[in-house]
């Protein structure tokens, strides 16, 4: 029978136990009242006991509820221990993550895998490097400024990377577009001036692939900062072609097209593959790769 006892059941009846409701207890775990609901009605019924007496008035445990709650604070106290011990053994309890990234993977991917990684390491600092191009940000890692960085792959031997997020180019045509066809073709392009990045890749690479246009494009305006394209797109000054990461949020009244021949980025995160990285450094790729099904939904 014990060996059916599942952790996530435990923390279900502990934090119902102390918030005395359903709601507030999924709320605290971040699941749902159902899910909180099922764990606890399936201990129940594997320890053939009512834990917990349910009412208008929340849930409060019965006599034999209160044995079995001090039992699992207990367990669960116990699972915390042995994870802080884990963490001391591989120096956890501690140190410092320096990131190289580009702005759109700041503003867009970094905040909520920090908020997790700080959830389970809180000790451990967290830094963060800012460039305008992925180049710079491997020249970071080369330098030893930075312990793992955000780039574009494929990347060269000296890393190790690991993909993280396909990003397509976009068209953003402003507000007087009178476009209705849901998809653009390079003649509906050449009606405007073109706003591009001005970093050398972003710029190199689309005005290389600007070339299977089958007509005259005109590259008005290459600006460096993301969010001043946007608002020169608002302002009518013409379309924009920039990374769909690097144009959101797309303002209201702004529309978005792909390309007429698709173009993409794929942003990885890179380690120098020589170099001896700290179990800081592999806690948090351990944490950024499992919130990577996040970190697509997000954006």
């Amino acid at each position: 029978m014990t060996n059916k006892i599942k952790i996530s059941q435990l923390r279900a009846l502990v934090a119902v136990a102390e918030h005395e409701n359903f709601s507030t207890a999924a709320l605290h775990l971040e699941i749902s009242q159902s899910a909180v609901s099922h764990a606890i009605a399936a201990l129940e019924e594997d320890l053939g006991v009512v834990l917990l007496a349910r009412g208008r008035h929340g849930a409060h445990p019965t006599p034999v509820g209160k044995r079995i709650i001090a039992h699992a604070q207990h367990v669960l106290q116990l699972l915390d221990t042995m994870a802080k011990e884990a963490n001391l053994e591989k120096g956890l309890d501690g140190g410092q993550v320096q990131i190289a990234c580009f702005r759109s993977v700041a503003t867009h991917i970094l905040p909520a895998v920090i908020a997790q990684f700080r959830s389970d390491f809180p000790k451990i600092a967290v830094t963060i490097t800012e460039h305008y191009d992925y180049i710079n940000v491997e020249q970071a890692l080369r330098e030893g400024h930075a312990d793992l960085g955000f780039t574009y792959l494929p990347a060269s031997d000296e890393f190790e990377t690991w993909e993280l997020l396909r990003d397509d180019y976009i068209v953003l045509l402003p507000p007087t577009a009178s476009t209705t066809t849901q998809k653009l073709n390079w003649k509906q392009l050449a009606a405007y001036p073109l706003i591009v990045p001005s970093t050398n890749t972003c710029s190199i690479r689309i005005r290389n692939h600007l070339r299977f246009s089958d007509c005259p494009l005109n590259i008005a305006y290459e600006v460096r900062e993301d969010s001043t394209i946007v608002s020169m797109v608002v302002q009518g000054l013409g379309a924009a072609i920039l990374p769909r990461l690097a144009a959101e949020p797309v303002p209201l009244g702004l529309q978005a097209f792909t390309l007429p021949i698709p173009l993409e980025r794929i942003i990885g995160v890179a380690v120098l593959a020589d170099a001896l990285q700290s179990p800081a450094v592999f806690a948090f790729l351990d944490v950024l790769m499992k919130s990577k099904q996040f970190v697509l939904t997000a954006v």
